[in-house]
């Protein structure tokens, strides 16, 4: 198996329900472990920059006002197929369709504020990481 990094946010929502503990715990209980990780008050520049991708979709505004709005916790996680691990952890983008004992399952609000995002692709995962992180601050 390939050990690959993969990038994290614990959002506003969970950061404020003081869940950040709870979260980093589901993932080094399942074999990733955090090599980079800061919180942060991301800007709207930021939110905007990092979800480009969903610029035209009747979310993202929405998208954009709930990351601004406390902070969030930024990470790498570092294992064995951590892109995909990661997302096994997280559930399913609507809380209701998440397995159990998934993050998203145990934490989430609802479908917008599922208390965490994660990278969908290894290429993904190296933008996302870049986008937040210099190499000199992954210190795994």
């Amino acid at each position: 198996m390939a050990i690959e990094r993969t990038f994290s946010i614990i959002k506003p929502d969970a950061v404020r329900r003081n869940l950040i503990g709870k979260i980093v715990a589901k993932f080094e209980e399942n074999g990733l472990r955090p090599v980079a990780m800061k919180k942060i008050k991301m800007t709207r520049a930021q939110a905007e920059g990092f979800y480009a991708v969903h610029k035209e979709r009747p979310f993202f505004g929405e998208l954009v006002e709930q990351m601004i709005a406390s902070p969030v916790v930024v990470q790498v996680l570092e294992g064995e197929n951590a892109v995909l691990k990661n997302r096994e952890i997280m559930g399913a983008t609507n809380p209701a369709n998440a397995a159990e004992g998934t993050i998203r399952k145990l934490f989430a609000l609802n479908m917008g504020e599922n208390s965490v995002h994660g990278s969908d692709s290894p290429e993904n995962a190296a933008i996302e990481i870049k986008f937040f992180f210099t190499d000199d601050e992954i210190v795994g």
